[in-house]
């Protein structure tokens, strides 16, 4: 299984708008290809910008195939406006 995050950083008036078009449109995109887990959005408690959006695979390749069909791209920059510097995307196998 492979976990891949992806760091957003929000400009702070644009959160709501952020966390309305992941939860109503990149969710619902994402938990329909083949070999996703599962996709969440997690929320800073500390108040700050950062943001994660944590993807569950059931494989590397499951995850490449998503990225390289440039779904990734796409579902990433339905939110470009409202980012105060660009996102960042980490993988870890589970172990």
């Amino acid at each position: 299984m492979l976990v891949r995050l992806t760091h957003l950083y929000f400009i702070p008036s644009r959160i709501e708008d952020s966390k309305k078009i992941f939860r109503e449109q990149i969710v619902p995109t994402v938990r329909k290809i083949d070999g996703n887990h599962n996709i969440m959005l997690l929320e800073p408690l500390d108040g700050s910008d950062v943001y994660i959006s944590m993807s569950v695979w059931i494989d590397k390749a499951a995850a490449d195939a998503y990225q390289d069909s440039g779904k990734y791209k796409e579902l990433v920059d339905l939110v470009k406006d409202n980012y105060s510097k660009p996102p960042v995307l980490k993988s870890y196998n589970v172990s």
